[in-house]
């Protein structure tokens, strides 16, 4: 029977390719020491599915013939161990892998003879496999959803001929950052030098977990602390973070103005309560309303000296970070998103007071998420007009005023965190 380990991986597998669902965030829960070769194991399968499919495919009695996807899921997590997991012994890659297409719920036990013939013949040499397997074309992995992100990732800094550059960056396994809330900060955690508060993770340094369970910090990517670093010398009394879950900028946003009156706006009560007790862990106060952000803000009278709105997006500044996003992208609906933060962008311009200032961010390139909206709106809102709150260089170069931007969109290919564009504007 496969380890839990391999049983999580391929469930997750199955879970992106044959019912197109996200990755859970829980998805490797109560796997213990395991977690760290299944977070492994599922990284490689989902950033190589292509190459993987690509190097089976000519090797089957049958190339056009379609293979069940148990069938594929358990090839990919066999060869994927072969390949790029050396710890792991040849018995227990191929064996564990034989074992998935045997499972009734999630392989194809007819194809167990093909899995094992396949993956025994790729041990004999793995550094021939690992070799063959990385000489196939990178777009082999790249879904139209991801070849349209990349060039809007690369079009405002005039790096369009840099795709192969940035996607051999998203294809590395993101660094995380954190932020310190209370106490001493463990060792192995260091200052990152581009971002006041902002912790980087040593070289070989464990991971800070007793100190995250702890409460003495968080993880917080370094695109949304970089985000929450604007320059602005007014003291605002009241604040609103308009689409608040799951807390981390409600937290920057306290911290920062702990003296102002904090709304947080999330529509899902699950989320809504995960965020109540992830404030009062951390000793800050916000009136949390569980309400449709867009319906409140259209409703609720009254406006707010500082308006952060972290819209719902299709995350697609997140492909480092969510390497199944490049095989889902293209099943999104990318207008009702757009007609989304449409709606949510002139709802919260309508409760900026003057002298306010809004920031609209989403974790996306695509400029009709960004771009498009910044547009639209200073074009229907005269009485708006840029803020310029952060340094130049985490701008495009074209669109600098003097050392400040309004317009945060860093470079993808010198900018170590999430994919990001936000606008700050002012009245």
């Amino acid at each position: 029977m496969p380890t839990p380990a391999r049983l999580h991986v391929a469930h997750a597998l199955h879970g992106v390719f044959g019912d197109g669902e996200r990755v859970p965030d829980v998805w490797d829960r109560g796997l213990g020491e395991e977690a760290g070769l299944a977070q492994a194991l599922l990284g490689l399968c989902l950033r190589h599915w292509g190459r993987l499919q690509a190097f089976v495919k000519p090797q089957l009695k049958d190339p056009d013939r379609g293979v069940p996807l148990g069938t594929r899921v358990a090839l990919a997590v066999g060869l994927a161990q072969l390949a790029w997991l050396p710890g792991v012994a040849d018995f227990a890659a191929v064996n564990e892998a034989v074992g998935l297409a045997a499972d009734r719920a999630i392989g194809f036990p007819p194809h167990r003879g093909l899995v094992n013939a396949l993956l025994r013949r790729a041990a004999k040499d793995r550094d021939a496999l690992r070799t063959a397997l990385e000489a196939l074309p990178a777009r082999l992995d790249r879904s139209p959803f991801a070849e349209k992100v990349l060039a809007a990732a690369l079009a405002p800094h005039g790096q369009a001929r840099d795709t192969e550059t940035l996607w051999t960056r998203l294809s590395r396994p993101p660094h995380a950052a954190f932020r310190r809330l209370a106490g001493e900060v463990p060792a192995g955690l260091e200052p990152d030098g581009a971002i006041p508060g902002c912790l980087r993770q040593a070289e070989d340094a464990p991971f800070p977990r007793a100190w995250l369970e702890a409460g003495g910090g968080m993880v917080q990517d370094r695109s949304s602390q970089a985000l929450l670093a604007y320059a602005w010398d007014r003291t605002p009394t009241r604040i609103l973070d308009a689409c608040a879950a799951p807390g981390g900028k409600t937290t920057g946003l306290a911290l920062r103005h702990p003296g102002a009156e904090l709304w947080a706006l999330e529509q899902q009560p699950g989320r809504a309560e995960r965020l109540k007790r992830t404030l009062q862990q951390r000793g800050l106060k916000a009136e949390v309303v569980v309400t449709d952000a867009a319906v409140w803000l259209e409703d609720t009278p009254g406006t707010f000296d500082l308006l952060l709105l972290d819209a719902p997006c299709s995350g697609s500044g997140t492909l480092q970070k969510h390497p199944e996003l490049p095989w889902l992208g293209d099943a999104l609906d990318l207008p009702r998103l757009a007609a989304l933060q449409r709606r949510l962008l002139l709802a919260a311009a309508d409760r900026l007071a003057p002298g306010g200032l809004l920031i609209y961010a989403v974790c996306s390139w695509l400029p009709e998420e960004g771009a498009a909206h910044r547009a639209a709106l200073l074009a229907a809102r005269p009485d708006l007009r840029p803020a310029p709150v952060w340094p130049a260089a985490l701008g495009a170069a074209s669109e600098a005023e003097g050392d400040r931007t309004s317009f945060f969109r860093p470079d993808p290919l010198a900018w170590e965190g999430e994919g990001f564009q936000a606008f700050a504007l002012t009245r």
